[in-house]
């Protein structure tokens, strides 16, 4: 590996969004990243999307909810967050004061993207008798413009929390709203958003699939659209779909989100059998490319050299803190 010094890649990050040097294939890179968690106590926080190698390396896989939690309460100096950049963010308010890392600037988010700050100001402004419920899913723009932070595991709680005449505005997915208005009875204001992943599975397809394996279940996330959730035998978030696979006596699963969650399904249950529902297209379409874009190269980079880090100002850190301890503070009180 070429020897640079810190101001060098943070240069390189500033160009480019990820640390791109080469790396040493002889490295043992599960080793190296367990050294330098050790060497700086540093925790590294990975989502269920994330690619096998990361997941095995991490010391906590989870969804949204369980990410910030587990984000809110570590003892670690610094946080390795390998995920995209909402949720590096949403770890960064929680821990201002602590070094908040992550592998790949560039792994945004199509539903974060879908809702500009400066657009959702002006429609909250144009209903102000309305509290804002919004998708962890979002920048810390759209947070420090909510008032209560949800994910898909607590939304339906959060929601039920509030009285049935409080007007609401949920954003920014509206599959994943849709679907909290059918199941709470509400007629809550949806903002125009989408997830690329999500948005892109076939009934047709998936349909077929049901025809080829009569006893597979078919399970899928909220952000799902509608005609794509009706066919579904469960509903729930990451965590959810991952439970239900462990404890239903189903042996075939057709898995209607994020393909990276299979790589724990498989690890609980090894017996059973677990196939990504299709998309449209004929591309790999249930991949989501900016979660994809962090690699183990790329995580050990970033680790080894503290960089890239996310960097927030005080003011913006403050007020989107409050709407995600709102959030935390009901999940508590439901134990979710």
């Amino acid at each position: 590996m070429s020897v640079i010094n810190i101001d060098e890649a943070r240069m390189q990050v500033d160009r480019k969004g990820f640390l791109d040097i080469a790396v040493d294939p002889a490295i043992d890179l599960f080793a190296e990243i367990e050294r330098l968690k050790k060497e700086k106590n540093a925790v590294l926080l990975a989502h269920y999307y994330q690619e096998a190698d990361i997941q095995d390396a991490a010391d906590f896989i989870g969804d949204s909810l369980g990410l910030a939690q587990e984000a809110e309460r570590t003892k670690a100096d610094i946080i390795v967050f390998a995920g995209v950049h909402f949720m590096a963010e949403t770890a960064k308010i929680l821990n201002p004061r602590k070094k908040v890392l992550l592998p790949d600037l560039n792994a945004g988010c199509s539903l974060a993207d879908s809702a500009p700050a400066e657009l959702f100001r002006t429609f909250r402004e144009e209903h102000p008798d309305h509290l804002v419920i919004s998708y962890i899913n979002c920048t810390a723009e759209i947070k420090a413009l909510s008032d209560i932070i949800c994910t898909s595991s607590n939304a339906e709680k959060i929601i039920e929390s509030l009285p049935e005449e409080q007007k609401i505005i949920f954003a920014p997915d509206k599959n994943l709203g849709a679907y909290l208005n059918k199941k709470t009875g509400r007629d809550m204001l949806l903002w125009n958003g989408s997830c690329i992943v999500h948005e892109i599975f076939s009934v047709k397809k998936i349909t077929e699939l049901k025809i080829r394996h009569p006893l597979a279940k078919f399970i899928a996330h909220p952000e799902c659209e509608e005609p794509v959730l009706r066919m579904a035998d469960f509903i729930g978030s990451t965590t959810a779909l991952l439970k239900y696979t462990k404890t239903s006596p189903a042996k075939e699963f057709i898995v209607g989100t994020e393909s990276g969650i299979l790589h724990q399904m498989i690890i609980s249950s090894p017996e059973k059998i677990f196939i990504p529902a299709p998309p449209e297209t004929n591309c790999a379409c249930n991949d989501c490319p900016y979660m994809k874009l962090n690699t183990l190269e790329k995580l050990y980079l970033c680790m080894e050299y503290e960089t890239p880090e996310i960097k927030m100002s005080d003011e913006l850190l403050e007020r989107s803190r409050k709407p995600i301890e709102k959030m935390l503070e009901i999940s508590r009180r439901y134990n979710l």
